[in-house]
């Protein structure tokens, strides 16, 4: 039996997480005489594609090394989007003397309670991706231990082998180890690690500007905590749209959080009560020293150890496994899905993904992943949500493109809710009403994104929603907004001509 993993603190919650999703006394089945479908790895790819598939009848073996719900669960989106949801609740109070509140100013924060709390949502959570829901409901056999391919039809895991007509590699990625000069030997913090804390760092380093280095930044300045966010580009999220990005590096520096923006890092050294950062930046060496190192930056696929070769399967250690637009890998018999294969690493495109699979691996459908609409959002304060095409991306391409811009700040629901930093922008293809692309900044950015994706995955133009009633006063109203100001661009002076004229006739 593989040993269960110990999560620190040892305290209820995180006992009931790991009796959940590893369970200490866990037997792993008998195997099967052969499987329709072996999945390697317990995220959110492998436990959609093992219960999607084994829900239509298929006879499914699951295999996962540590904790079921993979990164999602227990390092990323859960713990992250609980702590996150501490920070802005901590934000309100500060802020509610606009709302004629008083003595909130300056709230008494109790972090070991915010991480306390966000261990027992967590723990709450845990039962939906359960060992004991795999096998009763679903009727997978679950094996814990480590997956490794022994021939292109064969795993081997706990000594015992899975015979498969087919396979899905589902194995994520995981934070790699910067390469500074010290870094391992004073110690640093991951999204794999961050989550453990008790104690809130009085002053925290937080290494590249990205999504997750943004997003606890954030969280960790409103604690309380002296955040200074190391990043190598010229500003942060150098990924999103500039006026996006530019919005949330204002209001993080508006939380307290400093910026060392065109830095690089040389080496890290212990001492001084703490840990001592040497960068450079604007051609000086510069020194700071902080309690603790949060790295935000740095994720590699996890292919290792599962002998691909035997398998013929062929992967890239950076880029992970290669498969082709229907998931398929170099063995016919084999797919992948998630993070260990696909550039956009995030839980929802891990679902989606996994449905593919299920379709293509099991049913000879022929799904691709070119078709997919993805949006993503990143969870700072206010959020940042995109889908589809940047306007550069599609100048790029040589489309032509008409871009239409509503600051929140004309949205009634914002002033109301004092929430109008932000906007929302949509490209579309010039002369159409076609939607190529669309960036939302507002506080549930990423609630609002979803009516856009809606449109672009049903074939939907802008003028379909322009024609749906919204309610009002709402902050998607900003939406609404960007389909009548297409209507009014398609208003040519010729266009009003004939219409005064009709109108006059009409007198």
């Amino acid at each position: 039996m593989d040993e269960s993993p110990f999560l620190l603190p040892d305290d209820e919650s995180n006992r009931t997480l790991v009796q959940n999703v590893h369970p200490p006394d866990w037997e792993n089945p008998e195997p099967a005489p052969c499987y329709n479908l072996v999945v390697i790895g317990a995220g959110t790819a492998g436990l959609v594609t093992a219960a999607g598939a084994a829900g239509l009848g298929a006879k499914v073996a699951l295999i996962e090394r540590h904790l079921l719900g993979g990164d999602c669960l227990n390092y990323g989106c859960v713990p992250s989007k609980a702590v996150i949801r501490a920070g802005r609740a901590i934000h309100d109070v500060q802020m509610s003397p606009e709302f004629g509140m008083s003595g909130g100013v300056d709230p008494q924060i109790d972090f070991a309670a915010i991480m306390q709390r966000m261990r027992r949502v967590r723990a709450g959570i845990s039962p939906h991706d359960s060992a004991r829901r795999m096998r009763d409901e679903f009727g997978i056999d679950l094996f814990f231990g480590e997956g490794r391919f022994v021939g292109p039809k064969s795993v081997e895991v706990g000594g015992k082998r899975l015979r498969f007509k087919r396979a899905a590699i589902c194995t994520g990625a995981q934070a790699t180890p910067p390469a500074i000069p010290g870094m391992e030997e004073v110690g640093y913090l991951t999204n794999e690690s961050v989550f453990s804390l008790t104690r809130l760092p009085p002053r925290l380093a937080v290494i590249g500007g990205g999504p997750l280095g943004c997003e606890l930044a954030q969280a960790f300045a409103r604690f309380g905590s002296e955040v200074v966010i190391l990043e190598y580009e010229s500003h942060l999220l150098s990924r999103e749209d500039p006026y996006a990005a530019e919005i949330v590096q204002n209001s993080l520096l508006r939380d307290g959080v400093k910026l060392c923006l065109k830095s690089k890092i040389l080496q890290a050294t212990g001492g001084g009560g703490g840990k001592l950062i040497s960068f450079e930046q604007g051609g000086e060496t510069r020194e700071l020293l902080v309690n603790e190192i949060l790295v935000g930056v740095g994720r590699a696929p996890n292919v290792e150890g599962l002998n691909l070769q035997a398998a013929g399967v062929a992967y890239d250690p950076k880029l992970g496994v290669k498969v082709d637009d229907r998931l398929q890998t170099s063995n016919a018999r084999i797919f992948a899905a998630g993070d260990v294969c696909f550039p956009y690493k995030f839980t929802h495109t891990a679902d989606a993904l996994a449905r593919i699979l299920i379709a293509n691996a099991l049913f000879m459908r022929s799904q691709k992943t070119s078709a997919l609409v993805i949006p993503w959002c990143t969870y700072t304060d206010p959020e940042v949500a995109h889908v589809g095409l940047y306007e550069q991306e599609a100048r790029g391409k040589e489309i032509e493109v008409i871009t239409l811009t509503v600051p929140l700040t004309e949205v009634d629901r914002t002033l109301l809710d004092g929430e109008t930093e932000g906007f929302a922008r949509i490209h579309l293809r010039k002369g159409t009403d076609r939607i190529l692309g669309a960036t939302i900044v507002a506080r549930h950015a990423g609630e609002m994104i979803n009516e856009i994706s809606l449109a672009m995955t049903s074939g939907l133009g802008l003028l379909a929603i322009g024609k749906t009633i919204h309610p009002y006063p709402t902050q998607a109203e900003a939406i609404k907004k960007l389909a009548d100001a297409y209507n009014r661009t398609r208003l040519t002076p010729l266009l009003k001509k004939i219409l005064r004229s009709w109108l006059k006739w009409q007198r």
